[in-house]
């Protein structure tokens, strides 16, 4: 199994993070949880934004994922 890549170990980690990150931020508002699905590709779709980010800026990840989950609207 790949370290790096798109489907590595470290971007399943990062997801599954970001998931973690989502399900707390949608308990805390009292939005109901969406499904797995639509979990994971939100998550998905927010690091990738993350490394997006981190590449033009040179930022680390992990913060961009943290402040993209905190900026979800309630």
């Amino acid at each position: 199994m790949a370290i790096f890549g798109k489907n590595g170990f470290i971007r399943q980690q990062e997801v599954a993070f970001a998931k973690k990150l989502l399900a707390w931020k949608y308990e805390n508002t009292g939005i109901a949880l969406p499904d797995a699905a639509a979990l994971q590709a939100q998550a998905e779709d927010i690091v990738a934004d993350a490394h997006v980010i981190a590449k033009k800026r040179g930022s680390n990840i992990l913060e961009i994922v943290k402040k993209q989950i905190k900026d979800i609207k309630k």
